[in-house]
């Protein structure tokens, strides 16, 4: 937001880009986009940067945030787009020294060289602390006007921020959740079942609790309503789908290989996280496709199923 202003106030003309995938949405970012009458647009990456993420030349994060590679690839993107959107350079509201490991000068220098922009990439944040870029030089901007921020305060930006009289701008977190250790755990336990899940097997990643029963079945627990309601959709008709009927209780989704063993043991994890009391028998239906059977069974003390959460 602070770039875009920054790169404005010189009258250039700005179109802000925000990469989607299943790991970041634009939702935050296009309403800063439309409180600032900023022109928006989304294009969705999934594909191309789900390699990364599997595979990420520089390594991940503390999870599985591969944010140099990740980085180098949006750029990347946004160069190929230069044509097209009739544009002339790329910005960025990265600030030098910001994220240690993804901002500092050694990791900005290989994500411009990376991304095949070859001085077309300007951080109008901490422009002055960095080498000339080509925007700079044909004098396309001024680069006495822009800013020499660093280091990890965000002092400096609030204080921006107030002088363009923006009071409503996104938190630091950032919202990837390939930075989130139980997502990411989750992601590493998909794909080394998986190298090639599908979009909607990453979507379910995000949904309820996840048990894993063996190394070829896995288990998802709804743990209200409408994480019920979202399994629902997620689901194919290879899955099983439990629902307890005695009680109020999760919705739960099997995947994998599926014995009867297997089966009664998701049936007793379905009703213990219900509102079954332990000692009482209850009923779960159990559906494939359009077929379905009913079982009766115990729950027992969700304690004995932790070692299997993911």
């Amino acid at each position: 937001m602070l770039s875009s202003e920054l790169i404005r106030d010189q009258g250039v003309e700005v179109v802000a880009i925000f990469f989607e995938t299943p790991f970041f949405s634009s939702h935050r970012a296009k309403i800063s986009a439309e409180s600032m009458d900023l022109p928006f647009k989304v294009l969705d990456i999934t594909e191309r940067h789900f390699e990364i993420v599997k595979n990420p030349k520089h390594g991940h994060g503390e999870n599985m945030n591969p944010c140099i590679d990740c980085h180098a690839l949006m750029f990347r993107i946004a160069g190929e787009m230069l044509s097209a959107e009739k544009a002339q350079f790329i910005i960025s509201g990265e600030v030098l020294g910001q994220r240690p490991m993804s901002q500092n000068r050694k990791a900005l220098s290989i994500v411009a060289d990376e991304s095949g922009l070859k001085g077309l990439l300007l951080r109008p944040l901490s422009a002055k602390l960095l080498p000339l870029t080509i925007p700079e030089k044909e004098g396309w901007v001024d680069r006495e006007q822009l800013m020499g921020f660093s280091g990890r305060s965000r002092k400096p930006q609030m204080a921006l921020a107030r002088q363009y009289r923006m009071d409503d701008y996104p938190s630091p977190a950032g919202g990837c959740l390939l930075t989130d250790i139980v997502f990411s755990n989750r992601l590493k336990d998909l794909l080394t079942d998986n190298r090639n899940p599908s979009k909607k097997e990453i979507e379910l990643l995000k949904t309820g609790r996840h048990f894993r029963l063996d190394s070829q079945t896995k288990l998802v627990v709804g743990r209200n309503q409408t994480e019920n309601q979202v399994i629902r959709s997620l689901s194919d008709e290879s899955d099983l789908i439990l629902d307890t009927l005695s009680v109020p209780g999760p919705t739960v989704l099997l995947s994998g290989k599926k014995t009867r063993d297997l089966e009664k043991l998701a049936a007793m994890i379905a009703v213990s996280y219900s509102d079954a009391k332990d000692d009482k028998i209850s009923e779960v239906v159990i559906r494939k496709g359009g077929s379905e059977k009913t079982i009766r069974i115990k729950g027992k003390d969700k304690k004995e199923f932790r070692k299997l959460m993911i």
